[in-house]
């Protein structure tokens, strides 16, 4: 069983070939290859590799599904006895990505 952590838009992910994942938005078209050479851990038949921080030369490649809007997220201000009240919306946008090659 092979898996791998990868660092990308400031997160970390576990990931194995054939994971769907949802990270950061990275601007590359639907279908397309997306390379993370930033790999903290790899795991295979032979180990567990550590990197200290990164290891060096290895890669995970993913395809590109696409791009998608995660979960609304509310934020609500106030400030008691001043009469105010605020509310704000986000939504990040995200770019879904097909785990298919761990490369360590």
């Amino acid at each position: 069983m092979a898996y791998a952590i990868i660092q990308t838009g400031g997160r970390q992910f576990r990931v194995q070939p054939g994971d769907v994942v949802d990270v950061e938005l990275l601007g590359v078209e639907a279908g397309q290859k997306a390379v993370f050479e930033e790999v903290l851990l790899a795991s295979d038949d032979s180990g567990v590799k550590i990197g200290a921080p990164l290891l060096a030369g290895a890669k995970v490649t993913a395809e590109v599904v696409e791009d998608v809007k995660g979960p609304k997220l509310v934020s609500y201000k106030f400030r008691r006895r001043k009469g105010y009240h605020r509310t704000v919306g986000h939504r990040q946008k995200l770019t879904r990505v097909k785990i298919s090659e761990i490369a360590a």
